[in-house]
């Protein structure tokens, strides 16, 4: 019982990695680690359709305080394009509303197609998701059989390659920024090569530092937890926001961030690993005591008197 205790303990601030199976909703896999935990405060960061598999990164604790930094990572995803196919969705969930024949798409053109989608790209959002245009999403309009006006979006893909071609089935490695719908970029690659196509399978390989290789399954998880041992898996705050720079202060000023007060340039002891460039003075920051823990996220400030405004304290008050 003290194994499970202290796994409970544990695991109650951070993030954990699933590997989230086919048939499973985002939401299903928090309600599952949330009843795991005996009611513990868990969310998620970057949602993964009930079709699609792979890394879904589960905040737990004072982890969901932190979302809004994580969904900003990059992402890398296995997809399959099936050329020939149109469907409502752009999906293999949805239904198929053209076909055309495949016989005369080479492999040249393929990988000349691909080549078009790299770098900066503008991408309409797919009228079957949770972009609200006037305040309603998009799927519940397409579900009313409406088709919305939306305007193009611009994302980056970062890496994107052919791994295998398999008649009309197109296996791609995908790097991309947030905000990219990888069934769109399927569905607009089968529109240039003139047949069609849609996302007949999704994988996801991993969410900035998360790894597929370091997943765990719901049933697993559920293992873990049960031998006392989840608490190993999850991901502190701090590591979870290893790409931050890190501003280190004294413990009076500690305390003061603890309250959300902002840090005077003065009292900045050193900083570790900040960002350079335009970058750095947008980026949000760390803010370490000099123990090394994690007691804040900060924002430079417009104040010329403060170097850093406090944007989400992370670790309680008196601790």
């Amino acid at each position: 019982m003290m194994g499970l205790a202290q796994s409970c303990a544990a695991a109650v601030d951070g993030v954990l990695t699933i590997k989230k199976e086919a048939g499973w909703t985002s939401h299903d896999v928090v309600a599952k680690v949330r009843h795991l935990l005996g009611g513990v405060k868990v969310g998620h960061a970057g949602t993964l359709d009930p079709a699609a598999t792979g890394v879904l990164p589960v905040l737990i604790g004072r982890g969901t305080r932190i979302a809004e930094y994580l969904v900003e990572w990059d992402k890398e995803y296995r997809a399959v394009l099936r050329l020939g196919e149109t469907t409502d969705t752009q999906d293999a969930t949805g239904t198929v509303l053209a076909r055309h024949t495949t016989d005369l798409v080479t492999p040249e053109a393929i990988h000349e197609v691909v080549g078009r989608f790299r770098g900066p790209i503008e991408q309409v959002p797919p009228m079957y998701s949770a972009v609200k245009v006037g305040g309603v999403p998009l799927y519940k309009s397409a579900r009313a059989g409406k088709t919305i006006e939306r305007d193009a979006r611009t994302i980056v893909i970062h890496t994107l390659e052919v791994e295998a071609i398999q008649e009309r089935d197109v296996t791609l490695r995908v790097v991309c920024s947030k905000g990219t719908y990888v069934r769109t970029l399927c569905a607009d690659m089968g529109e240039a090569l003139g047949v069609g196509g849609h996302m007949l399978e999704l994988e996801r390989r991993r969410v900035g530092p998360l790894t597929i290789d370091h997943a765990l399954t719901v049933d697993e998880v559920v293992t873990r937890h049960a031998l006392g041992r989840l608490g190993d898996d999850v991901l502190s705050l701090d590591r979870a926001l290893d790409q931050l720079g890190v501003a280190v202060v004294d413990e009076q000023t500690a305390d003061r961030v603890r309250h959300g007060a902002p840090v005077p340039a003065a009292k900045i002891l050193r900083w570790e690993r900040a960002a350079d460039g335009e970058r750095g003075l947008h980026a949000p920051v760390r803010i370490h005591d000099t123990d090394g823990r994690l007691v804040a996220i900060g924002k430079c400030s417009d104040n010329s008197g403060d170097a850093l405004k406090v944007e989400k304290v992370l670790i309680d008050q008196g601790v």
